[in-house]
Order: structure tokens, then C-alpha cells, then sequence
């Protein structure tokens, strides 16, 4: 074993001021960490201050959703829309752009966010600053979910429900009715599709050996396909099903912090699959025996993802009707500035074009664009569309939607879709 001598007479004059230099560094670091100014950190407002405005938890009250937003280069308008159609100020919000995205396209993203007076006010918006590769093929698109949840743990870990996005997502119904909804569940119920449909081609079999390069590469490339197979393992049951879910904290918790192995265990595994975002988390909870009874075979996304992504199929008005019916909260994939999405914002969100959500929070929205404003005074409008002034954060009034859906997951966790072994159901690929 290798051991460090220090002779007592070095301790001068020289190295307690070097002490104080590194000190002064490390001070420097922490505070800017904790500034309200955009930096190059991981999360561009990474701090612990205390609220201004602090929500009510426990029996009666509605939960927190802790949502993760992730987007590509061009997309930074369509996450922004995004977030003010989902935006509520119990909630907490994580935005995500990758590395095909710029350096400048990241820093405007997070000065969008920081313009939005009501973002500040409650201070649940964060951007991460800092871009890495992320290949939807592989396991990089599964450690990306994995570190937003770390995150929103350490920025806030007094949430109930982990909901992931992508800015090609939209909502079907407001957050207060999707509040009111999940106030009136048990805390412990994960929502997961699942699929025994055969897999769509050879090289998506489980056991085809990938290795995904833009875990060790800056920059998205490509799988490398091994020519080796593996025989299928026998430690454990293998599902699959839908990329888009709603999981508990606590079972996020689980994955990220593993006080059993089994997480980390098929975490291993499922780095040399393919798509593994669409069988890690199904795997883990089927497997746990903590968590194989808590889960919902529906994700509440009405979506086209079983379709071929190479199509590029959108939701357009043909299929408006038949995703309101669904009783879905969330819909995919939607292309920018799709009219479909106007609609939603007309006749379900009461959406402005550049405004949030009303709710019981926030009803200041109306404002009156009639007559010739200044400047100023146009930018104070814009503000009150945003509703810089704000209710009551602990109360949500629900519309038909949102008792539609109440009813719906009441259906769910009182019947025969949510039983004991629920797993059982679905079998090896």
C-alpha cells in the first residue's frame, strides 16, 4: 500500500495560504451553484431556497407530479409550449435538451424559463445546462430518465409521481384535472403499459448483444452490433412494453438508489439491449416483490408509438375525437404548430397562444387586446397571460375531463385491472 509522507515543517506560511485558496474555490463553486443566474451546471438553477409559496401534502390535498421534458435540436419552442400547457405550481418541472442541440439553444431555453415571471415566483422549473448524447436505441436513452430522476430527487425529492415527455407530447386535459384525479389514489400505484406483441425484428431480440457508443462518445452515434447472441436468461422475467410512464417516488427511488441489487442488476443487463427504455422499468417492477403489485397496464398516453418511427406519423384532426374519447391525460407524437394542438388549447385547456393554463391558481389570464397598447404595456399583458399574480396553489377545480379520469382510475385500481400478480399476466418475450 502506497503511503503519502509529509514532514511536520511543511506546514508553513505557503500551505495554509494554499488552504485558503482552495477554500475560496470551493466557496466559489458551491455559490455559484446556489445563484439565480444562469450557468454551465448540470441544472442551471440548482439550489435548496427556501419558497415563497409552499404547498399543502398529505390526506385531502392533490399530489406533486415531478415531470421530465426532453427535446432535441429545433425544439425548443415546442418544450416551452409544452411546459405552459402542463405548468402548474405545485408540480415540479425538469427540461432536457440533447446533444444535437447547441450550446446557445440550451442557454436560450434556460433564459426563456428565467423571463417567465411565475417560473421565478415558485421556483419548480429547472433546465439541466450541461448536453450529453443520447441514442433512443440505446442504453443512453435509458440512463437519461434515470439521471433526471436523481436530479429532481436532489432538487426536490417531496413529489409523488415521475412523469416522463418528450416534446413531441401534449396534454388532453388540464393539470387540475389530472390533480384531482390522482388525488384520489393510493400513492403506490405505478402506470405502465405493457405489450405481449412479438418483437418487430431480429436485431430487437433480447438476446442480440448491442453496445451503445454514445455512453463513451460526446456526441449521438450509432449501436455497434455484436455478431454473438446470449441465451436468454433465467434469473429473472423479461416484459416490454410502451417508453411513457407514470412511476412512483418511490419506486423511482428504488432504481436510483437500489437498496436491493436487483435494479442495478438488470440495469447491467439492459445496457447491451436494444430499446431498453421499453423493457428496464417494465422488467424491475415485474420482478421486484416490493413493487410487482403496484402496477396499471395503461400509461395514460394516447399515442401512434407501436407504429414505425421511420414513418413519422402525427396525430392530425382525424384523430381528434378518438383520443378525447380514450380518456387519456397526454397524446403523442404532434408535429410543430399542428392545428390538432390549437384545438386542444381552444376547446379543452382554454389555452392562449402564449399563456398558461387556468386553474384555481391562476384565473388572471383574460386579458383585453382590443385596443392600441404600448410597448410596456403590451409586455405587462404578456405577463398576466403568464399569471404573475396567483391563487390558491392547494386548490384545483376540475372539469368533465378530470372527473372523467377520476372515474377511470377509480375503475382501475377497484377492479380486476388492478389485482394481485397483475404481472402474471403477461409472459416472456
Amino acid at each position: 500500500m502506497r503511503t503519502s509522507k509529509f514532514p511536520c515543517r511543511g506546514l508553513d506560511y505557503g500551505l495554509y495560504l494554499l488552504i485558503f485558496v482552495v477554500c475560496l474555490v470551493l466557496y466559489g463553486t458551491v455559490s455559484r451553484l446556489n445563484t439565480a443566474n444562469v450557468s454551465h451546471s448540470t441544472v442551471s438553477k440548482l439550489r435548496h431556497l427556501n419558497p415563497k409559496h409552499v404547498v399543502s401534502k398529505g390526506k385531502g390535498y392533490p399530489p406533486v407530479l415531478a415531470y421530465w421534458i426532453l427535446g432535441t435540436k429545433g425544439e425548443k419552442k415546442k418544450m416551452l409550449r409544452l411546459l405552459k400547457a402542463v405548468y402548474h405550481p405545485r408540480n415540479q418541472y425538469l427540461l432536457q435538451l440533447d446533444d444535437r442541440s447547441s450550446e446557445s439553444e440550451r442557454m436560450d431555453l434556460a433564459l426563456s424559463v428565467k423571463s417567465i415571471k411565475v417560473f421565478e415566483e415558485f421556483g419548480n422549473v429547472n433546465v439541466i445546462g450541461k448536453s450529453y448524447a443520447i441514442n433512443r436505441m440505446g442504453s443512453s436513452a435509458l440512463s437519461a430518465p434515470l439521471h433526471a430522476a436523481s436530479l429532481l430527487l436532489k432538487l426536490n425529492s417531496d413529489w409523488d409521481w415521475f412523469i416522463t415527455l418528450s416534446a413531441s407530447d401534449y396534454p388532453l386535459m388540464t393539470q387540475d384535472d389530472i390533480l384531482h384525479a390522482f388525488t384520489f389514489l393510493p400513492r403506490y400505484v405505478n402506470f405502465i403499459h405493457y405489450t405481449n406483441k412479438t418483437i418487430r425484428n431480429e436485431q430487437r431480440d433480447i438476446n442480440q448483444i448491442v453496445v451503445d457508443q454514445s455512453l463513451h462518445y460526446e456526441k449521438n452515434s450509432p449501436l455497434f452490433f455484436a455478431v454473438e447472441s446470449r441465451d436468454t436468461p433465467d434469473a429473472f422475467k423479461l416484459f416490454r412494453g410502451s417508453p411513457w410512464m407514470v412511476l412512483t417516488r418511490a419506486f423511482m427511488e428504488y432504481c436510483v438508489t437500489g437498496w436491493d441489487n436487483l435494479p442495478r442488476k438488470l440495469l447491467m443487463f439492459f445496457t447491451n439491449v436494444a430499446y431498453p427504455v421499453e423493457s428496464y422499468f417494465h422488467t424491475v417492477l415485474c420482478n421486484s416483490k416490493e413493487f410487482q403489485n403496484t402496477t396499471v397496464d395503461n400509461n395514460l398516453m394516447y399515442g401512434l408509438w407501436d407504429t414505425d418511427p421511420s414513418e413519422s406519423q402525427f396525430l392530425d384532426m382525424s384523430h381528434y375525437d378518438t383520443m378525447v374519447e380514450t380518456g387519456a391525460a397526454f397524446a403523442r407524437p404532434f408535429g410543430e404548430g399542428d392545428v390538432v394542438m390549437e384545438k386542444i388549447d381552444d376547446l379543452i385547456l382554454n389555452r392562449s397562444s402564449n399563456g398558461l393554463v387556468q386553474g384555481e391558481w391562476c384565473s388572471n389570464s383574460e386579458t383585453n387586446n382590443t385596443t392600441e397598447v404600448s410597448e410596456s404595456e403590451e409586455e405587462e399583458q404578456e405577463q398576466e397571460l403568464l399569471c404573475s399574480e396567483s391563487g390558491n396553489v392547494d386548490d384545483v377545480k376540475p372539469g368533465p375531463f378530470g372527473i372523467k379520469l377520476k372515474i377511470l382510475l377509480a375503475e382501475i385500481v377497484n377492479t380486476r385491472r388492478f389485482r394481485p400478480n397483475q404481472c402474471k399476466t403477461f409472459e416472456r418475450w
